[in-house]
């Protein structure tokens, strides 16, 4: 905004254009104003050393100022807005009983005993100070592993919170996992291992099977994604579309999964001044917020680490453009039950880039005529030098020359052709590739 305040109306000055006329001018330059303020009460918050954060504090505060709508209550909203700030956390520690010694969970009966600060011990009623909650808690979700650490006595963090809606009162426990190195795409080449490309879009999942030299196999999927609706029924349908893409790479034998690596946090901040203006700005910034891209990455990362799967980003430049020229025309030949959108097309070219493969195909790949399709396809995934500038081909023995003028066809003159061999490129690949997942186990 401030960058477009000093260009004059409806005119541009080094790159930047101005707004439209005198009163948007000035309607922003107010916004502007009202912004600054804000940010120096802020900043001078945080020199104070007491800055307004507040867990769930946003949400909820938008709630009390609409009760009716949110059918709820004063007393049920304050119930919530208590709940909020009143748990309970201890990071365990390794060596101490059953990995925990603030709060230790008994294994065998299922017992729950806290520390008590030594202002509260006369309120203990077990020994060294304890007290012991009058319920027991039990796991169900990955029980065995929650067993075999505090059975070894290693380190379990516990969290004590509340639910105010249906009354309870929930224990959770987490441990940290060993890293692993992850695979880097030579290695995936050379294990001869297959990756699953899947583009993610407003409403849909676009995937299809890629092998190892980066071809695609079998016909494409798509996966509906309706993110519609409250957040936590939004959370569900996005865990249960990565159920989907997971239960894919199991059936067809990849070993894990390649996105792309968007983000959309600083084109949502930026909004109407960079993301375009009027309906069409409008239909496209409505577009971008409804795609949770941070959420779908960190959700399919520990969802597949737990699968033992390979997760890879890539950059996102150009994949549905060269994806649309380069494969959406061959992957429709070989897709003879569905439609395949460039949408299926990107996800290819996603898992190429995951490969170490470019994204576009290399020349004389697949030939249109039919007589020609049986031909040798030099250079499809392996890279190889090309001509540059206006100089032409070596010319080889026995290539008559063929001076300035062109020919209709030398198809009947007899032309000796070197052996064929693979040239490999000096450079590396060039798309930019991201990790593997690693994150840690919730129980």
């Amino acid at each position: 905004m401030t960058a477009r305040l000093k260009a004059p109306c409806g005119r541009r000055e080094h790159g930047v254009r101005g707004y439209a006329d005198q009163v948007e001018r000035f309607q922003k330059q107010r916004h502007l104003r009202v912004l600054t303020a804000r940010l120096a009460e802020v900043e001078r918050r945080i020199e104070d050393g007491r800055p307004a954060v507040v867990v769930g504090g946003r949400r909820l505060a938008k709630v009390r100022h609409n009760l009716p709508e949110a059918q709820l209550t004063e007393h049920e909203w304050r119930r919530r807005w208590d709940a909020a700030r009143m748990f309970l956390t201890a990071d365990g520690e390794s060596g101490a009983p059953y990995g925990n010694y603030t709060i230790t969970v008994d294994p065998a009966d299922g017992s729950v005993t806290i520390v008590l600060p030594g202002s509260l011990r006369h309120l203990a009623n077990a020994p060294r100070g304890r007290y012991r909650l009058s319920c027991t808690v039990g796991f169900h979700h990955r029980r065995q592993e929650w067993l075999d650490r505090v059975s070894a006595h290693r380190a379990v963090r516990y969290d004590i919170v509340c639910d105010p809606m249906r009354g309870r009162w929930y224990l959770d426990a987490s441990w940290p996992t060993p890293a692993s190195a992850p695979l880097t795409p030579e290695e995936l080449t050379k294990a001869g291992a297959r990756l699953l490309g899947a583009d993610f879009n407003a409403d849909h999942l676009a995937a299809c099977v890629i092998d190892a030299h980066g071809n695609p196999i079998g016909e494409p999927f798509t996966i509906t994604t309706d993110l519609s609706g409250p957040a936590s029924q939004r959370d569900g349908r996005l865990r249960a579309a990565i159920s989907q893409l997971i239960a894919l790479v199991k059936r067809y034998g990849c070993v894990g999964i390649a996105i792309e690596n968007l983000g959309f946090t600083e084109a949502r901040q930026t909004g109407r001044e960079t993301m375009g203006r009027g309906q069409r700005g409008k239909s496209f910034r409505r577009t971008v917020a409804g795609i949770p891209t941070a959420r779908f990455r960190e959700r399919l990362r520990g969802m597949a680490y737990h699968r033992d799967l390979v997760v890879v980003a890539v950059d996102p430049a150009y994949t549905s453009r060269w994806g649309a020229q380069h494969w959406q025309r061959s992957l429709q030949q070989q897709a003879h039950q569905s439609t395949v959108t460039r949408h299926h097309a990107a996800s290819v070219a996603i898992g190429r880039r995951a490969l170490g493969y470019g994204a576009r195909r290399r020349p004389g790949v697949t030939a249109r005529h039919r007589r020609m399709a049986g031909r040798r396809a030099t250079g499809q995934t392996v890279p190889r030098h090309r001509a540059r500038g206006t100089t032409g081909p070596p010319r080889t023995t026995g290539t008559p020359h063929r001076g300035d003028k062109t020919c209709r066809s030398q198809g009947d003159q007899p032309v000796l052709l070197p052996a064929l061999k693979t040239v490999r490129s000096a450079t590396g690949p060039s798309p930019a590739h991201g990790d593997a997942a690693n994150t840690g186990q919730h129980c």
